[in-house]
């Protein structure tokens, strides 16, 4: 008998995250980036800001890699990067249908209001963390 190797393309347990997992990852990472935005916590305005950006980012990839869970760690970052900065850049699109939906509480979470390409930095920071703090909760050392 042929041991198993855990460690295989074919064996979708290697890669994968417990859902539940996912559920509190995500849950905990929109409590937090609303906390830090709307929670007057004292915190310096650019912790405040990038704080939110990055959590926000981090939010992304964990629903990312839940929705794809057999994909590589790096497919899913490069995935979250490239929706996040699209996003980003969706910001220097302007009408006004887009300008009234951005001055709501679902247009502020959902896109912002102003393009930064420092945003777009924090989120790829984020999306380096989560996808490292990831391959930890996976188990997938080599």
């Amino acid at each position: 008998m042929k041991p198993t190797d855990t460690s295989t393309p074919q064996n979708p347990k290697r890669r994968s995250r417990p859902f539940a997992w996912s559920i509190v990852l995500i849950a905990a990472t929109m409590v937090a980036g609303i906390a830090i935005r709307f929670v007057p916590l004292g915190l310096p305005a650019p912790i405040t800001k990038y704080g939110g950006s990055m959590l926000w980012a981090l939010m992304f990839y964990w629903i990312v890699s839940t929705l794809l869970p057999s994909s590589r760690l790096l497919v899913a970052g490069l995935i979250t990067a490239a929706l996040t900065a699209a996003v980003e850049f969706f910001k220097l699109y302007h009408s006004p249908t887009m300008g009234a939906f951005r001055l709501t509480l679902p247009g502020v979470l959902l896109l912002g209001r102003v393009f930064s390409v420092w945003d777009i930095v924090a989120y790829w920071a984020a999306i380096l963390v989560g996808a490292i703090l990831d391959w930890r909760i996976r188990g997938n050392r080599r």
